[in-house]
């Protein structure tokens, strides 16, 4: 199992042992193709209790029939697209607000009883097991643990005790295309080892009763639970070749999307302005396809974060692409509404479940989250010459 240089029988990136003390450099050579990591399929899923969009609004009329933007948080929920959302709890339950501390406690228990089944899924789509993996990037925005569920994944399913843990808490919806940077940016570091992404996201238990405002009636009828992971693997395997990533965050908006945690939780602040940022986030978008010699308008395939449709809507307008680009997307968005950093996961699994694509076809991905925030990503689809995820 691969380790950093010094550590379980490491070389330099490029095969070569150390030099003796003293001993003369050999005359320079051709620098070897960098390998690339490739994303696999991801597994997802979601929890049984399930609420439309009908039931949605019914709540929303009958919890706050004297609600003077009433008729606007209804035309807002309606106009998200969501039509059906799965949360951990029966409605009665989720309504309810034992305390902060009881509910982090579901958010554990939840959690521990959900994510091995996903992340043994996601290891048998990328034909590896607990000891080939080198590092786990959890990433979740729902709920809090110290030590990591990272840590507690490792002893309940056996991984390597030298797997790193990357915690990533507090990116929000961004989260999920953070996780594949870094993933990306691990294996690029060490070419043979391999990633293992989760992303857990119960929004269900962030529901505050007493938040009236426009944006989080919104919320309440937007955001579902999910879970999702996948594995990247340095060498091998079928789905998106990574070949470059990048960040870009919005000067002086980190106000935008926040949470106020209290004493009963997390707050969920939305600001009106949110829709509007693919208009400055697009150019960035265009910047790193540019960087790598491609066309942001002109690729295969496109999965991003879905947190409302009006993101989609202004993607395809300022990006210059079809609707039909996002299909995956919104898929994602209809079935089970914003699950956070899952979202871009899930959209993949959608595209492998639709077939994939064609060999070497070009595509980008992305998250956007609090900052205001864009991760994103750019690969090429590939499929092994012998049509197998390749040696393990």
């Amino acid at each position: 199992m691969p380790g950093p240089p010094g550590d379980r029988g490491w070389a330099p990136a490029d095969g070569c042992p150390p030099l003796p003390p003293g001993e003369p450099s050999p005359p320079p050579r051709r620098k070897k193709a960098r390998s690339m990591a490739t994303l696999c399929r991801p597994a997802v899923s979601v929890p049984e209790y399930v609420i439309t969009m009908e039931e949605t609004l019914e709540l929303a009329r009958t919890r706050h029939p004297d609600h003077p933007q009433l008729p606007l948080a209804l035309r807002l929920i309606e106009n998200t697209g969501v039509r059906t959302r799965h949360i951990v709890q029966p409605i009665e339950e989720t309504l309810k607000h034992p305390g902060f501390e009881e509910r982090n406690n579901l958010y554990e228990a939840e959690a521990k009883a959900r994510v091995p089944a996903v992340v043994q899924q996601a290891l048998d789509d990328a034909e590896l097991l607990t000891r080939d993996i080198d590092v786990i990037i959890y990433v979740s925005c729902t709920g809090f643990m110290m030590p990591s569920l990272t840590a507690w994944l490792i002893n309940s399913m056996d991984f390597e005790t030298d797997t790193r843990q990357i915690p990533i808490a507090q990116l929000g919806c961004a989260a999920g295309g953070a996780a594949i940077n870094r993933a990306h940016d691990f294996c690029t570091a060490y070419p043979d080892a391999n990633a293992l992404i989760v992303a857990c996201e119960f929004c269900s238990l962030c529901y505050q009763p007493t938040d009236l405002g426009v944006g989080s009636l919104l919320s309440n009828g937007l955001f579902g639970d999910g879970i999702a992971a996948a594995v990247v693997r340095g060498k091998g395997g079928t789905g998106i070749k990574l070949e470059r990533n990048g960040s870009y965050l919005i000067p002086k908006t980190e106000e935008w999307i926040a949470y106020d945690v209290r004493a009963t939780g997390f707050h969920f602040l939305l600001d009106k302005r949110v829709p509007t940022t693919m208009e400055p986030l697009a150019p960035a978008l265009k910047e790193l396809a540019r960087q790598h010699g491609w066309d942001a308008s002109d690729l295969d395939f496109y999965i991003v974060h879905a947190g409302g449709p009006r993101i989609l809507d202004d993607l395809c307008r300022f990006l210059q692409v079809p609707p039909h680009a996002f299909r995956f997307s919104r898929a994602t968005l209809t079935e089970y509404g914003n699950i956070a950093s899952a979202v871009v996961l899930d959209a993949l699994r959608r595209l492998f479940e639709a077939g994939g694509a064609e060999h070497s076809a070009r595509g980008l991905l992305a998250g956007f989250g609090p900052g205001i925030t864009a991760e994103m990503a750019l690969g090429r689809w590939h499929i092994p010459a012998n049509g197998s995820n390749g040696s393990k």
